[in-house]
């Protein structure tokens, strides 16, 4: 206004000052519903807020923090990809983006983002723990589905039994690893046993199916053919 004064400048800086306010107020009213744990209210507020301020990665981290609370973990990983683009070094976003692909049993994805975070700081103390964990894990997988295309289902059946112990505290890991030891038995024409731990499995997941595969396999062993 200062540099150009006229009725239009005058216009349009009082409209965005009006707008900064508003947003402003929004903003408060976020944190203040985040605070009393009320995360669709301030995920509508945030969605606002953001439709203009689009390059604040504060708000995008606290939006991902509203949407990991509600149970949406992809639309939090979104919101942190964009803080980590958005903000140098954000090391915070890495680590949070792989602890969710973690949680969700994509191992492959985790360590990629785990790596991002290392190659930013690497004595990251909570990113090398998760780095340590997770390359571990990985590397167990892939040595198992290795002795499965050998046709060494003992040595595969071996191998998810220690992913099961590395990991004894994330359910998908359980999960998957019975279902591949499932197909392992199946395989090796151990049908009782094969047929036990695929119902486990389904019971869990009823419409797993590679666990209705292999318990149908198990079943033509039996000559159970109605199953």
């Amino acid at each position: 206004l200062k540099s150009n004064p006229s009725n239009n400048e005058e216009k349009e800086a009082q409209t965005q000052l009006t707008k900064s306010d508003e947003l402003q107020r929004l903003h408060s009213q976020a944190l203040s519903a985040y605070e009393q744990e009320d995360y669709q209210t301030a995920i509508s507020l945030l969605d606002e807020i953001l439709a203009v301020c689009v390059w604040d990665a504060e708000l995008r981290e606290l939006r991902a923090e509203c949407y990991i609370k509600e149970g949406e973990p992809s639309k939090a990983i979104s919101d942190l990809k964009a803080a980590a683009k958005l903000k140098n070094d954000n090391t915070e976003a890495f680590y949070k983006i792989s602890r969710i692909y973690y949680q969700l049993g994509d191992h492959e994805l985790s360590l990629s983002e785990v790596r991002e975070c290392l190659k930013l700081d690497q004595d990251h103390k909570q990113c090398f723990s998760l780095y340590k964990q997770v390359k571990k894990l990985n590397k167990q997988i892939e040595s198992a589905e290795e002795f499965i295309r050998e046709g060494r289902y003992e040595d595969a059946i071996s191998k998810y039994e220690s992913v099961m112990k590395t990991e004894p505290e994330v359910p998908v890991y359980a999960t998957r690893a019975k279902e591949r030891i499932c197909h392992c038995l199946s395989k090796n024409q151990q049908a009782t046993e094969a047929i036990k731990l695929c119902t486990e499995v389904l019971q869990l997941e009823p419409t797993n199916v590679n666990a209705l595969k292999d318990r149908a396999e198990a079943y033509l062993l039996e000559d159970l053919y109605e199953e």
